[in-house]
């Protein structure tokens, strides 16, 4: 594995990762003023909008921003700034009709939707000003492909921070101001002050290049992603529609207390990988995309970025694990105890999910519109059917089963489908680093069962050792010197004695 391509994953991660990090200390004292001011109903509420927004933007963008990105990039590899210029314009265009289209859409079936959907009819109003934020999502996401799609990651993380803050500093004042009265304008900042930032990041870009396309070159590109976009529309379709009726499942069963309890699991589990997990989108999905036709060097990519992920990520993973009351309490009250078990399945799910987020990216990078739909179908039912089945045995414990259970079925489905596009197969390095971290885990589980202190104090413990284990592994990889170059010469001779018994 070359040094070099480390020294990028982990550039990327660190840049991306560092936005991240602060977005996770924002949103965490975001999320926690939201328990306080509305409680586990307003939770609720919170995410059922989140998700009638995500769900919306999803059918209007038609995939355009998944294939933006893959059309971006193979364009700058294979066709140069003209045909990079090209699918700009083509990418601006198309998203302003499809953003005003889905908006118009939405506006007109708000009544529908908080009848059907959110049973309340009053919220009609409410709704329909959500249509200016499915808009915004959509604008939003043809920007944030252009950039993913440029590897411009510098700008994309300084979008994220500023309009984290941003977003989290006028949602919460007003909560304050109005209470429950601002819980639409804290659902509406996000994708405000994240369109208006990544507007002027994209203005700051060289003019396309090339003459001014015609409209029969930009039907053709059109097409194109339409075609390709169609697939991964309804496949992100699948998944958000899915999600969003095991929400409305949990609320016509248990109750919007219990739906509040799931989504601030959900809430936790989303957010604190996502110093990895967007660090993957923004520069490893383009560099897959270029390199997808070179079977060797995708495996290799696809393999660096897994061993990369478990490294960041596991350390993370245990501390939470074994945390998780303390974490409940901390970022939101005594009120969401029952969110603590939620989210320990979720942690544990988190683990396949950091294994199969890279193989994912083969099927987009490949363009297999059709394939990925069948998995992110299969994945949603999989979810669905353990909510239905579990809820009435376990009550709203069955959500975080149901997400290990996705990722359980996952995993090995995305494997066999990288073997069998690019002849993927997982190194003994990654083999190492999964049995290491599921060890870990595992341990942290069964002690946390018996002894809530007891497994914090072991999570602690372990998620220091795997933090030091990390550091001197990927110092190895980047050929660090002095102090941490000792460590990584340990931590080469421990790999070599693990990899030779796997």
């Amino acid at each position: 594995m070359s040094e070099s391509s480390y020294r990028t994953i982990l550039r990327s991660s660190s840049i991306i990762g560092g936005a991240q990090v602060i977005n996770i200390a924002v949103s965490l004292v975001k999320m926690k003023v939201v328990a306080m001011l509305l409680g586990p109903a307003g939770m609720g509420l919170v995410g059922l909008y989140l998700n009638l927004v995500q769900t919306a933007s999803t059918i209007s963008a038609l995939g355009f921003g998944n294939v933006g990105t893959r059309q971006i990039a193979t364009a700058q590899a294979e066709g140069g700034d003209v045909a990079v210029g090209r699918t700009r314009r083509a990418l601006f265009w198309g998203t302003i009709g499809l953003a005003l289209l889905g908006a118009a859409v939405f506006w007109a079936l708000s009544g529908w939707i908080a009848r059907v959907i959110l049973d309340d009819p009053s919220r009609a109003h409410e709704v329909a000003w959500l249509s200016l934020a499915v808009a915004l999502t959509v604008a939003a996401g043809s920007q944030g492909a252009l950039l993913t799609g440029l590897r411009r990651a510098g700008d994309l993380a300084r979008i994220n921070v500023l309009s984290g803050v941003a977003g989290a500093a006028l949602g919460v004042g007003a909560l304050l101001l109005w209470g429950q009265g601002g819980l639409l304008a804290l659902v509406l900042v996000a994708p405000a002050t994240t369109f208006m930032l990544g507007h002027l990041y994209v203005a700051r870009l060289r003019p396309p290049a090339g003459p001014s396309a015609r409209l029969a070159e930009l039907m053709e590109e059109w097409r194109v992603m339409a075609r390709l976009g169609a697939a991964f529309m309804v496949s992100a379709l699948i998944m958000v529609l899915g999600f969003l009726a095991s929400r409305t499942l949990v609320q016509r069963e248990l109750g919007a207390e219990a739906l509040g309890q799931f989504q601030a699991a959900w809430a936790i589990g989303m957010t604190y990988l996502g110093f990895v997990l967007g660090a993957m989108g923004t520069d490893y999905y383009p560099r897959l995309t270029a390199a997808i036709r070179d079977r060797a060097t995708a495996v290799r990519l696809v393999n660096e970025q897994t061993e990369v992920a478990l490294l960041l990520c596991a350390p993370v993973l245990v501390v939470m694990l074994g945390c998780a009351p303390y974490v409940i309490r901390l970022l939101y009250s005594a009120e969401f105890e029952t969110a603590a078990e939620i989210l320990r399945w979720q942690l544990l799910g988190d683990l396949l999910k950091v294994m199969s987020w890279p193989l994912g990216f083969i099927l987009l990078a490949s363009g297999a519109g059709k394939t990925f739909l069948l998995t992110e179908t299969l994945a949603v039912l999989v979810f669905y059917g353990v909510v239905w089945i579990g809820l009435p045995l376990m009550g709203i414990t069955a959500t975080g089963v149901a997400f290990l259970a996705l990722y359980a079925v996952y995993l090995p489905v995305v494997w066999l489908l990288g073997r069998h596009y690019i002849g993927f197969a997982w190194t003994r390095a990654v083999k190492a680093q999964a049995v290491i971290a599921a060890a870990a885990a595992l341990t942290v589980e069964i002690v946390a069962r018996q002894s809530i202190i007891g497994g914090a104090a072991v999570s602690l413990l372990l998620g220091a050792a795997l933090g030091v284990w990390a550091m001197m592994q990927l110092s190895a990889q980047i050929g660090a010197g002095g102090q941490l170059g000792k460590l990584a010469a340990m931590a080469d001779r421990v790999k070599r004695w693990t990899t030779a018994r796997l």
